[in-house]
């Protein structure tokens, strides 16, 4: 045994983004995933989320493709897709056909906009898709336009993560009522649904979200990042009069009028151009000034703390995040790093009982 998810058969259909990420995170929970690559010209896919899935390649304009295609839908307990609405449809690989032949069959689907809605046809992507949702306008400083937060809170946060919460809840309630159904996950929705405590707050005027004001968007001098001496950066964040009240000692510095957040924000931006990086670290980390270097990806693995923790392994020469959550009795892993495409997936599919004749 191993992981939480294991002897879940999974089908994705391979795309970019937040539906091969989700995919990723149920294989490190135990699941077996197959990946439906493109025959001919597969999608470049990375070393990381595809781990842990067998690859087969398929050319789904081809009738014996998509007859394979649903007999291994048939013995699936989720499949995985990525399209734009309709797209599955024209196929012959939508919900309705795929529910007939697995009634058992949670199918998930990840979209930008969602399957409805004047822009659900429309392209887009995680900048355009947290535009919508009140995310990316409480982002940066105020005399900048918005930052691009990677692809961290659309794709991913609104994106992978629901639709993954969507799948587990799905299975869940199989094992009561016997039957699948449709999981219709939209980083528009997600995306909404993180800023729900934001909703709440700024409600109830206990916060604003207007970049000049903003407590948690960088405006405040006690959550925001400071340069050092040597061009880095450190991240500070005692958001607590307590705990500002270590930093400030620690610093040598008096309190001052907590309103007049731009004359505070200079002394300590003054302050910790008088440090490197690291030097700052060694005074203030593992106290409660709440203090911690800003790290690069390449740097981030060799932390001490991360590297107590295993936070990050060595997968045949590539480092990467070790599986997240954990758990005390089924172990989550990385089965296996990623396959090429079609490596490996009519022998999986041979496993599930597929007739590949």
């Amino acid at each position: 045994m191993s992981g939480p998810f294991d002897g879940v058969r999974v089908l994705e259909l391979a795309g970019i983004g937040p539906a091969p990420f989700c995919a990723m995170l149920l294989a490190d929970l135990g699941a077996d995933v197959v990946r439906i690559e493109r025959a001919g010209t597969p999608l470049e896919t990375d070393a990381v989320t595809s781990r842990g899935k067998t690859s087969l390649a398929l050319d789904l304009k081809s009738h014996d493709a998509i007859e394979l295609a649903l007999a291994a839908i048939a013995c699936a307990d989720v499949l995985i897709e990525g399209f734009r609405p309709g797209v599955m449809e024209r196929l012959g690989l939508g919900p309705d056909a795929a529910l007939e032949i697995n009634p058992r069959l949670i199918y998930g689907r990840m979209t930008g906009w969602g399957q409805t809605g004047p822009l659900a046809q429309s392209a887009g992507h995680d900048l355009t898709y947290i535009a919508l949702t009140g995310a990316l306008a409480a982002l940066g400083p105020p005399d900048a336009p918005p930052p691009p937060p990677l692809n961290l809170v659309g794709d991913f946060g609104g994106g992978a993560l629901y639709l993954a919460l969507g799948i587990a809840a799905a299975l869940y309630e199989r094992e009561k009522s016997g039957r699948g159904q449709v999981v219709d996950a939209a980083v528009v929705d997600g995306t909404a649904s993180l800023m729900a405590l934001f909703s709440g707050m700024t409600a109830n005027g206990r916060l604003s979200l207007d970049r000049e004001r903003s407590l948690l968007g960088g405006a405040a001098p006690n959550y925001r990042c400071y340069a050092c001496a040597d061009g880095r950066y450190v991240a500070v964040a005692p958001l607590e009069p307590k705990f500002f009240a270590i930093l400030r000692e620690r610093l040598g510095v008096d309190a001052r009028d907590d309103a007049d957040w731009d004359a505070e924000s200079r002394a300590l931006a003054a302050i910790f151009k008088q440090k490197t990086r690291d030097e700052w670290t060694a005074l203030l980390e593992g106290t409660d000034a709440c203090v911690a270097p800003v790290l690069t990806l390449g740097e981030a693995p060799a932390h001490p703390h991360m590297r107590a923790r295993g936070v990050y392994h060595d997968e045949d020469g590539v480092v990467q995040p070790a599986p997240a959550p954990r758990f005390s009795r089924t172990p989550a892993t990385v089965r296996r790093p990623a396959s090429s495409a079609g490596a490996d997936g009519r022998a999986a599919l041979g496993r599930w009982g597929v007739d590949l004749c």
